[in-house]
């Protein structure tokens, strides 16, 4: 790399422009606000929270592929220990980025409580295991162009997608604030699926395709559920404060019910129920509930959607 000389004219510019992005008053709005050593979530650190505790959930698949049953425990042994700092890292500094700038901190208390919830997330990673295992035996017995489970282990960017999910799900019900959602984020860019951390995800979950689903943060979403690319559920209004500024929390997203199926490019807002056993057809836009059993589908030279009601038991 070449050095390209700097005037001297030059260099006091830059050395402006220098000052001007380092002064306290400059970042006021865009900054962490303390200059006393308090550490800032890492971007790279927590994607290696999340390679690592694929690696640790499915060995071989993700991480190290020279596993075999006589090194699987050093390896796994190893990498526990690993993920073990790595979250007690970033969880510190997740804490330390929920409190206001002017509070003083003690770092050594926070640094003890990121301590207890990091194991308190590892002693959730067997379970979490089942959950994964369960929600991939779902996507390959749902999707006829899967030959084997191993290739929706490798290959699938809906497994991903709820992998990274329930690791910062379980994250933010440890009381982590920042980091569960720089885990979603992350999983939106390589995968393409939004699913905020706080949604509520049953068992045996399916993102067929998975390209730009989204699930806000108050959905509910039950057991057995198949969600297509595409699908939107979300908010349709927000409920504000006196200063016209959204309600954070209130609940604004569908509750979704058992072995419900949601088409490609359906988009259900508000916060309406969709029964139990219901279908959702592609591209149609639901506003209203939906009994359990109905179908909602397209139809033909019509503007609004066509409901057919549940099959009749003979």
């Amino acid at each position: 790399m070449y050095s390209i000389p700097i005037g001297e004219g030059e260099a006091a510019r830059l050395k402006e422009v220098a000052v001007t992005l380092s002064t306290p008053e400059d970042l006021r709005n865009i900054c962490h606000m303390r200059w006393h050593g308090e550490p800032l979530p890492s971007d790279e650190a927590v994607c290696q929270i999340v390679d690592l505790s694929r690696a640790l959930l499915f060995p071989g698949f993700f991480g190290e592929s020279d596993i075999m049953r006589d090194n699987i425990g050093y390896h796994v042994g190893l990498g526990i220990e690993r993920l073990r700092a790595l979250l007690v890292d970033q969880i510190t500094a997740g804490l330390c980025f929920g409190y206001e700038c002017d509070v003083k901190l003690h770092l050594d208390e926070i640094r003890e409580s990121a301590r207890v919830k990091a194991l308190a997330i590892i002693e959730r990673l067997p379970e979490l295991r089942r959950m994964l295992e369960d929600d991939a035996m779902s996507l390959y017995r749902s999707d006829p162009a899967a030959p084997s489970l191993e290739e929706v282990l490798y290959c699938y960017p809906g497994l991903r997608a709820t992998a990274s999910y329930r690791l910062a799900h379980e994250i933010l019900l440890q009381g982590v604030p920042i980091i569960p959602r720089m885990i979603s984020e992350m999983a939106h860019r390589e995968t393409g699926a939004d699913i905020h951390p706080a949604a509520t995800i049953g068992e045996r979950f399916t993102l067929d395709h998975c390209t730009g689903v989204v699930i806000g943060a108050t959905c509910i979403i039950g057991d057995d559920v198949n969600i297509y690319q595409g699908v939107t559920l979300g908010a349709k209004s927000f409920v504000t404060d006196e200063n016209n500024l959204p309600v954070k929390g209130h609940p604004r997203h569908p509750i979704i019910g058992n072995r419900v199926t949601i088409y490609a490019n359906a988009t259900i807002l508000g916060r309406v129920t969709i029964g139990d056993d219901a279908i959702i057809g592609g591209n149609v836009w639901v506003t209203t509930d939906v009994a359990a059993g109905e179908r909602v589908i397209q139809a033909p030279l019509l503007s609004e959607a066509l409901r057919i009601g549940p099959k009749k038991k003979v």
